[in-house]
C-alpha cells in the first residue's frame, strides 16, 4: 500500500496538507467552499469569514528606537496615495468619506506599508455589514497592507507603534479590527502584539443575495437590497486598561 508521503506528492494533496496544518480543519472546509463559489462565472458568489479583534492602546514603543529608517505619515487625500495595493473600485474614496485616516510607511525605496483608522466605527469594504463602536474609547483599524517584500521585518511594528501613538493622543484605549479568518499571516502579527477576540462573523454572497451568520448579535442575517446591512457593535468599555504598550503586549499574548 502506498504511504501517505507517496501520495502528498501530488500539488493538490499537498496544498490541502498546508492548509490543515495552518488554518484547522473547520476554517479549512470553509476555505474551499470560498474557492468553489469564487469559480463562478461573473464575480457572482463569494464568502468570506472574519475574527474580530480589539489591540490594547497604550503608551510605548514596539520597535525601541529600530526601523528609525522607515519614516510614518498621515495621508489626508486619496489624491495624494501613492501606488499601493490594488483594492476594490472605489473602497479608497469611500473611506475617506467616512473620515478615515491613512497612515503610510515609507523608505528609501518607496511606500512599504499603510494602516486606516477610523474614528467611528466603519462600513466594510468586501460585504454589506457596518461596524459600530459602543465606546467612545475605542476606534477602528483596517487593511494593515505590508509590501511583500518587507513582511517578516519591522514595517508592520512601526505602522502599529504609530497608529498606537496617534489613537492614544486621541483618547482611544482599544482598537477594534477584523481579520480574515484564510489569512493567517495577518492573525498570527496580530497575536504577536497581543489581542482580545471579540467574535466571529461568515458572509456568503451570491448575486444580489446575502447571508451572514455570526457569534454576536444580530447572529443570523439575509438580505437582498443594498440598502439592509446588518449591524455588528463591538463595546470595549469593559476590557482593562493597560499602563504601557510593552506590557499590554506581554499580557496579552500569555
Amino acid at each position: 500500500m502506498a504511504s501517505l508521503a507517496h501520495f502528498l506528492h501530488f500539488p493538490r494533496l499537498q496544498g490541502l496538507a498546508a492548509s490543515l496544518r495552518q488554518l484547522g480543519w473547520r476554517d479549512s472546509a470553509w476555505l474551499a467552499v470560498a474557492r468553489l463559489l469564487a469559480a463562478v462565472p461573473g464575480g457572482r458568489c463569494a464568502l468570506y469569514r472574519y475574527q474580530f479583534v480589539a489591540q490594547a492602546v497604550a503608551p510605548g514603543s514596539l520597535c525601541r528606537g529600530r526601523g528609525k529608517s522607515i519614516a510614518v505619515t498621515p495621508c489626508v487625500a486619496e489624491a495624494d496615495l501613492p501606488p499601493g495595493p490594488e483594492r476594490r473600485p472605489g473602497a479608497l474614496r469611500e473611506r475617506y468619506r467616512q473620515g478615515a485616516q491613512c497612515l503610510v510607511a515609507r523608505d528609501k525605496s518607496g511606500m512599504v506599508g499603510w494602516i486606516w483608522l477610523l474614528r467611528h466605527g466603519c462600513q466594510e469594504d468586501e460585504v454589506r455589514a457596518r461596524y459600530a463602536l459602543a465606546s467612545n474609547q475605542s476606534s477602528w483599524d483596517l487593511d494593515v497592507w505590508v509590501h511583500p517584500e518587507q513582511r517578516g521585518g519591522l514595517v508592520f511594528a512601526r505602522l502599529w507603534e504609530e497608529a498606537n501613538a496617534v489613537l492614544h493622543a486621541q483618547g482611544v484605549r482599544w482598537s477594534c479590527s477584523r481579520i480574515s479568518r484564510f489569512n493567517r499571516a495577518s492573525l498570527g502579527a496580530h497575536a504577536r502584539l497581543g489581542t482580545h477576540a471579540l467574535g466571529m462573523a461568515t458572509f456568503m454572497r451570491c448575486g444580489r443575495w446575502q447571508w451572514m451568520a455570526a457569534s454576536l448579535p444580530p447572529y443570523l442575517h439575509l438580505s437582498r437590497r443594498p440598502d439592509d446591512i446588518p449591524c455588528l457593535a463591538f463595546d470595549t468599555s469593559r476590557l482593562p486598561h493597560y499602563p504601557s504598550l510593552e506590557l499590554t503586549c506581554r499580557i496579552l499574548k500569555q
